[in-house]
């Protein structure tokens, strides 16, 4: 979330200095990777290890001491495929190197927690012990700054956005993609409305307040960032921003779960409910992936339902939201160079510039999931609901939980209130009533106009 940016020691060209086509690169070399050993007859499940469910410690223990070779030769691959990123975005081998291994070795305890009874039974789920504790330690200075090279939130998050890509058929993006994509509208425009009248209207600047309505309309961090460059707003504004909406994004991970299970909503509902309030795709993916968990435990809840409050919300906030970050960006640009000032503005809009603001991470979702989709035809639906699924689906989506798991962690770990003790009344009221209005907003949505779709998504 909060990310303390390193000096690139090296010069790099946009495509290798972008974390968005590492994570792709990484992602889909994964998903290649488990299919070449796939139709050799071989599978990647050996390395996809993950701690089981357990009751008494002499079961865990037992668990670590016949697969202890698994968590290393698993931690050693996700040291050098992460590090080897950063490195090329320009972290210092010798701070990312630290940082991965301490998250590593605290995601594996945290997920061995989060897989005992008594936390199952009270719905302490892992994305939630994973902030909670990174919270803990980031707020009591324990850990140097610089290690948070090794914590790139984003670049964790996005990579699991391209593996997920490889557990969601594509037949199910193209069924509820319009869906997705018409609810993210309405929710995108009606949000940015709402906080850039209101901010205007507390006499925030227009520049300011268009960075603060699409940051809360669109993707936060991202967003905040993009939309300062295209509009010409200051660099204190965006930090602004992005603070704000990392505040709201940790409230969130909270509340949006428990309401969701309090209001009885099926998984697909309430995912598709996240996708629209939620304000960061990690944030976001966190309180989607803890719900999906309360929902399976639900008496009679259907097959596959923690998978698909995360598809839900995937489609609503990564297929749906993110896509708008282009969008807002050309518009706001032209208006800014017309209309607000005719110089000065940083980033004019061009023919290629819904390109180059979009998420490029989404690019590798998709051929993850139309890899996935070609293969499960050639092999036919039996076979690959009984041998596909599960030595080529399954491993992709335990690496898919622990990227996840790498940047849950990395929010806590990134986030310092004192960071956020800064930020000015009237942009965090202009941002805290767009919240709401977010929040019945796409309540209404996803429950009362498109709940059916969502409540069917998958089956």
């Amino acid at each position: 979330m909060s990310q303390v940016a390193a000096a690139p020691l090296s010069r790099l060209t946009p495509f290798w200095g972008k974390d968005d086509w590492w994570a792709v690169m990484i992602g889909l070399g994964l998903v290649a990777l488990a299919a070449g050993l796939f139709f050799s007859g071989a599978s990647l499940s050996w390395l996809a290890v993950a701690p089981v469910k357990w009751a008494t410690p002499d079961q865990l223990a037992a668990h670590f001491a016949g697969n202890w070779p698994r968590y290393v030769a698993q931690g050693a691959v996700w040291l050098v495929l992460t590090c080897a990123a950063l490195r090329a975005l320009g972290y210092r081998l010798a701070d990312t190197v630290p940082g991965f291994l301490f998250i590593y070795v605290a995601s594996v305890a945290i997920f061995a927690l989060g897989q005992w009874s008594v936390a199952i039974r009270y719905n302490l789920e892992p994305p939630l012990l994973a902030l909670a504790f990174g919270l803990l330690l980031a707020n009591l200075g324990v850990l140097p700054r610089r290690l948070d090279a090794g914590f790139r939130v984003e670049f964790y998050i996005k990579l699991g956005v391209v593996l997920l890509g490889a557990t969601l058929p594509f037949t199910l993006i193209l069924w509820a993609g319009p869906v997705a994509l018409i609810q993210a509208s309405i929710v995108s425009v009606v949000t940015f409305g709402v906080i850039f009248a209101s901010a205007r209207a507390l006499g925030v600047e227009q520049r300011f307040a268009a960075t603060l309505g699409v940051g809360g309309a669109v993707c936060g961090v991202s967003a905040a960032i993009a939309i300062a460059a295209a509009v010409g707003a200051r660099k204190q504004d965006a930090a602004v921003v992005v603070s704000t909406v990392v505040l709201w994004a940790i409230v969130m991970i909270f509340v949006l779960p428990f309401a969701a299970g309090w209001l009885g909503l099926p998984a697909g509902v309430g995912g598709a409910w996240i996708g629209t309030s939620e304000f960061a795709d990690a944030a976001g993916l966190a309180a989607a992936q803890a719900y999906g968990d309360i929902a399976a435990r639900v008496p009679h809840a259907p097959a596959g339902a923690a998978d698909q409050a995360v598809a839900a919300f995937t489609l609503m906030k990564v297929v749906g939201r993110d896509v708008w970050i282009g969008v807002w960006a050309i518009i706001l640009s032209v208006v800014a160079a017309t209309r607000w000032e005719s110089t000065g503005v940083a980033n004019r809009a061009g023919a290629g510039e819904v390109w180059r603001r979009f998420p490029k991470f989404v690019v590798g979702f998709l051929v993850a999931s139309i890899f996935i989709t070609l293969v499960a035809q050639s092999a036919g639906h039996a076979q690959f609901g009984r041998a596909t699924t599960q030595a080529l689906v399954t491993p992709i989506k335990t690496l898919r939980t622990w990227a996840f798991a790498f940047g849950f962690l990395s929010i806590g770990l990134t986030t310092r209130f004192g960071d956020l003790a800064a930020l000015g009344g009237r942009p965090m009221a202009a941002f805290s009533l767009g919240v709401a209005v977010n929040v019945l907003l796409g309540l209404l949505l996803s429950v009362g106009v498109f709940g059916g779709y969502w409540a069917a998504l998958g089956h």
